[in-house]
């Protein structure tokens, strides 16, 4: 009777174990290409950690751009895997976004504040950038060029060493002026934006 007994209860707490866990809600699978960040003034998200409020005040972030960052992996980019003349949304996955904390101006036009797609028509000697206003897309599976808000073109610089990861920074160029710097494999251009 004891042995019946601790049978049944092993069995009944068994199938609970299981039933939960198959029932449990399961990780997503990493994405091949990491998501990352890139602020200016480039400290901008650790300002909490500054020692004084002016310190904090001039950490405040201004631009922010959230991308996905895929390898070159041997694969030859523009051209080839990025066709000339083509969207490209500026990394993988979902769509790459530029925040702009207050108004500026990008392409001589006058931007409001707020959240922007980024999409770049690579040519063999310059990069078209476009803000948009369609967001939270998947690739360029939903690009719409008729929300597309400036276009800036930028000529491509070509380096010497190689960039394996699709590599974003802003930086001042110049005072009240930010530089959109995007590089990968052996291209990178540079969009100048007014503060």
């Amino acid at each position: 009777m004891k042995t019946s007994k601790l049978f049944s209860t092993i069995t009944l707490t068994l199938a609970i174990f299981l039933s939960v866990n198959a029932n449990a809600q399961k990780f997503v699978k990493m994405d091949k290409s990491t998501m990352d960040r890139a602020y200016y003034p480039a400290d901008a998200a650790k300002r909490t950690f500054a020692k004084s409020d002016d310190a904090k005040m001039k950490l405040e972030p201004q631009i922010r751009v959230t991308y996905s960052r895929p390898a070159k992996k041997g694969r030859e980019i523009f051209g080839k895997l990025l066709k000339f003349g083509n969207a490209w949304r500026v990394g993988a996955n979902e769509s790459t976004e530029i925040l702009f904390i207050n108004d500026v101006t990008f392409g001589g036009k006058k931007i409001k504040a707020g959240r922007y797609s980024i999409i770049i028509i690579p040519s063999e000697t310059e990069w078209t950038l476009k803000l948009n206003t369609d967001l939270d897309g998947w690739g360029n599976y939903g690009y719409d060029p008729s929300k597309d808000i400036v276009s800036v073109s930028a000529p491509i610089t070509k380096t010497d060493k190689e960039i394996e990861n699709l590599s974003i920074a802003l930086y001042e160029a110049s005072k009240n002026t930010v530089h959109l710097k995007i590089g990968w494999d052996t291209s990178i251009a540079e969009f100048p934006i007014s503060l």
